[in-house]
């Protein structure tokens, strides 16, 4: 098991009621990132490590919607219930929440996509992420990636992740491990 370190962060994607069972664009067994995560979130505020959770904010006519030709159902639409966090994850006072594909025309599956997210972990002088959420195959895989790219050592909470399906979650693992991410199927840090 890793110990949390000085310049780590942890980073929660897009645990949001949309993609919990029942919402509009719900992953399979989504809500089981939950408990996972929170006991991820309490040792990170136990150690000081800062949490960061990134969210779709999208605005009502978004781009990816399949009313405007989009793959996708409505979801995480501003200000909705469905755009939420689910009242189940312990979101820390202090927390930083980064909102992403807030612009009608642009899609943004990335944490690090139009948003200030790798700038404030460089404020912060943060090396390595740890990252977990939803989905494996969309925006996990995005922001993994994107992370790696901007220079970030990544471990990927494999317990507190869950994707859409088995040969899309397949592909984003072997994508994000190519890329040098690690998959830690361990208890949080001490």
């Amino acid at each position: 098991m890793p110990a949390f370190r000085d310049h780590d962060a942890l980073v929660i994607v897009d645990v949001q009621n949309d993609f919990l069972p029942g919402g509009s664009l719900a992953v399979p067994e989504g809500d089981a990132v939950i408990p996972v995560l929170n006991r991820w979130i309490d040792a990170a505020e136990q150690a000081g490590i800062p949490v960061f959770f990134t969210r779709d904010w999208h605005p009502a006519d978004h781009v990816s919607f399949a009313a405007q030709g989009g793959p996708w159902p409505p979801h995480c639409v501003q200000d909705t219930v469905g755009a939420a966090f689910d009242e189940r994850l312990h979101v820390p006072a202090d927390a930083t929440v980064v909102s992403k594909a807030t612009h009608p025309e642009a899609e943004a599956y990335s944490g690090f996509d139009a948003t200030d997210l790798a700038d404030m972990l460089r404020e912060l002088d943060i090396e390595r992420v740890f990252v977990g959420g939803l989905a494996t195959d969309y925006c996990v895989r995005a922001t993994v990636l994107d992370a790696l790219h901007e220079g970030f050592e990544v471990r990927v909470v494999e317990p507190g992740i869950r994707g859409i399906g088995a040969e899309t979650v397949g592909k984003a693992r072997a994508a994000m491990e190519d890329a040098g991410a690690v998959f830690d199927a361990s208890e949080p840090p001490a």
